[in-house]
């Protein structure tokens, strides 16, 4: 390379310096790298001022070790290898590009990928679908199964349930969670995440191999039979979770599953190791495969059940049944075991994945009588908790009094599980379908048609329902026609309210529910969301099961309470749709402020990034200096933003350099 060798410094040379090829000492090249060491882009080299290309004048070369190298980052940011003392700067692993001729400043190697997804983040994805996957299927199983044993099992009913769920389910629930507080004080996550699932494999497994067979040994039923005849029938669900404790032990465990395994191991994981733009673009999909894994396990459940049709007389078929299904269970609970160690072990410790760097958000703690405080003081947030309470026990009240005519049709466990197997795989198929459909409801009829589906749907189906177990009496030659007597009918009736209630609240109720924090300001956002799941989602979720208790204990049965838990659902459901109404119209106009803000900011931000670019264009045609210098805004994924470096006069860089800012910050 042609250099000129400066007359000024430790050299006297003649005042007209000749023009001749410079060939710097090893030593020197390792320690003074040639420019296209230090500017390998053309296109950077053609823009950056002329004496940052030559060698240093020995003014420059005696400042290197002293301050004055610091003073001018610009050259230790251009070329660090020039300077003894480096700057800590930040890394341009691929560089927004100075434009001059359609050249980028530093060219960003492309990662590879794989249907446009890049490989490093298949590597967390795929393994964490697998395992969702793995999880929703064995959900599915558990909880078609559970039914089956609470509800048919000898010398009990569906009275039982909402016992269950209040006696048994919400202690054993607060429990575990307190346990595992303090388990994750005292354990690694790993650890932690072994020591909650196993006890779960080991339990399911162990269940279906040694409790079930020894059922009749185990549960104290001469004890149970004694306590019911001193209480009367109306105490049938509480004697009946002493009298098949295993089952309902089985029940519990399975109903943990859902909340443990689900919300906490799984959410937890995927949280920690994946970045905000990948949970933005595949958290949805993991939505969808959930309902694929429930129609799979629906057919799964299905086919054991009708394993008893090729058994010979005398053989259980439930036993054998239940030995397949938990054999899966168990088999898939070890493929998760696997697959969260191999991501530890291989994903995980990889440098050079992307990590997650979100926060946990501290919610405010609310005890009862602030949160009730905040509910009484804005219309907006009571409307909201209606929405959530009315749910829960609507869809608890009519769930309980349709198994409850399950049994009275499906009396064998397998016929009862064949018939939950069709269930969930028609949910899975349902809630798969509306899911692609919600965000077409949304954006065509707005919110408030989109959030009063949900409580029409449950409306009409449970009128139906209700109507058919009341006065099928009347119907009973029509229905015979259609080869269906009343009950069948009902139970028709029955699932087809919980497949399109469920499938409607996943994919509309529950986002127009978090949808309607979103105009709040941020004190009531946080302090509503906190005092509805302090008051209302228990509410919700005990409501139906306390009402049916309360009615249970007064008229005897579940069926001679049948007209009036009818008549609690209409005024619960009456009274959703009139909050539901009521939120629409707060709603609506505060969503209306914030889009309108939104494109105010946009245009703002349009009108600003429009002027700079037209000052941009005029600085750089009225002068040949530098106008804008690299800024120092990165963007998210650490990569700088896009800026210009105009080039740059030969007799003023070193002012112009320093007075103007360095080319990179």
């Amino acid at each position: 390379m042609e250099r000129v060798i400066s007359t000024k410094g430790l050299l006297s040379l003649p005042p007209k310096p000749q023009t001749r090829p410079f060939h710097p000492l090893h030593t020197l090249r390792r320690r003074f790298p040639s420019a296209a060491a230090c500017f390998p882009s053309p296109a950077l080299r053609a823009h950056v001022p002329t004496s940052a290309l030559h060698d240093f004048s020995s003014k420059e070369r005696s400042s290197i070790p002293g301050p004055t190298a610091a003073a001018k980052p610009e050259k230790s940011h251009l070329c660090p290898g020039l300077w003894a003392e480096r700057r800590k700067v930040p890394t341009f692993r691929a560089g927004a590009a100075i434009p001059a001729d359609g050249a980028s400043f530093v060219e960003e190697e492309d990662k590879p990928k794989f249907l446009g997804v890049e490989i490093s983040t298949l590597k967390k994805i795929i393994p964490l679908g697998v395992m969702f996957f793995c999880i929703l299927f064995n959900y599915t199983i558990l909880r078609d199964t559970k039914d089956v044993l609470v509800v048919t099992a000898k010398g009990s009913s569906a009275e039982i349930i909402p016992f269950l769920k209040t006696w048994v389910n919400l202690p054993m629930a607060v429990g575990f969670m307190l346990l595992y507080t303090k388990l994750s004080n005292v354990l690694s996550k790993e650890a932690l995440f072994y020591t909650v699932i196993l006890p779960f494999i080991a339990f399911f497994g162990a269940f279906s191999f040694v409790l079930y067979p020894l059922r009749d040994a185990i549960h104290p039923t001469a004890l149970a039979d004694k306590l019911l005849a001193a209480l009367g029938p109306s105490f049938l669900g509480p004697v009946a979770i002493l009298r098949i404790w295993s089952f309902c032990l089985f029940y519990v465990m399975a109903e943990l599953w859902g909340s443990v395994v689900i919300s906490v191991l799984f959410w937890g994981f995927a949280n920690q190791i994946t970045t905000v733009e990948e949970a933005k673009e595949f958290y949805p999909l993991f939505g969808l495969g959930a309902n694929i894994a429930l129609i799979f396990s629906g057919r799964t459940v299905k086919y054991f059940s009708n394993l008893r049709k090729n058994l010979g007389p005398g053989v259980d078929g439930w036993a054998i049944s239940l030995k397949g299904m938990m054999s899966i269970v168990v088999l898939l609970g070890l493929i998760i075991c696997a697959i969260y160690w191999g991501v530890n072990k291989f994903v995980v410790n990889d440098p050079s994945l992307p990590r997650s760097d979100r926060k946990k958000k501290e919610k405010p703690k609310l005890g009862m009588n602030e949160s009730l405080k905040v509910l009484l003081s804005s219309r907006y947030v009571r409307d909201l908790a209606t929405l959530v309470v009315a749910y829960g026990i609507s869809i608890n009240l009519v769930e309980v009094t349709w198994k409850s005519k399950l049994k009275a049709q499906f009396p064998s466990p397998n016929e009862y599980s064949s018939f939950m197997g069709d269930f969930s795989t028609a949910t899975g198929v349902a809630t798969f379908t509306m899911m692609l459909l919600g965000r077409l409801i949304l954006r065509k009829f707005g919110w408030g048609v989109a959030a009063m589906i949900t409580p029409t749907v449950l409306l009409l189906t449970g009128v139906g329902f209700f109507s058919l177990i009341l006065f099928g009496e009347p119907l009973t030659p029509l229905l015979g026609s259609l080869g269906m007597t009343p009950l069948l009918a009902a139970v028709y009736v029955g699932a087809l309210q919980n497949i399109f209630s469920k499938s409607a609240k996943y994919s509309l109720f529950d986002p127009c529910k978090e949808m309607a924090y979103i105009p709040l300001d941020e004190e009531m956002k946080v302090k509503g969301k906190a005092a509805i799941d302090v008051v209302c989602n228990p509410l919700g979720k005990s409501g139906g099961a306390l009402i049916q208790q309360f009615m249970i204990l007064t008229f005897g049965s579940l069926a001679n309470s049948t007209p009036y838990l009818g008549g609690i659902l209409l005024v619960i459901v009456l009274a959703w749709l009139g909050a539901a109404r009521s939120l629409d119209s707060q709603f609506s106009p505060l969503a209306k402020q914030e889009l309108e803000k939104e494109k105010m900011l946009k245009e703002k931000v349009k009108e600003h990034l429009m002027e700079a670019t037209k000052e941009d264009t005029d600085g750089s045609k009225g002068n040949g200096s530098v106008h804008e210098s690299v800024s120092s805004d990165y963007s998210s994924n650490g990569s700088p933003s896009k800026q210009e470096l105009a080039p740059e006069s030969e007799g003023s860089s070193e002012t112009s350099s320093s007075e103007q800012g360095s080319p990179v910050r």
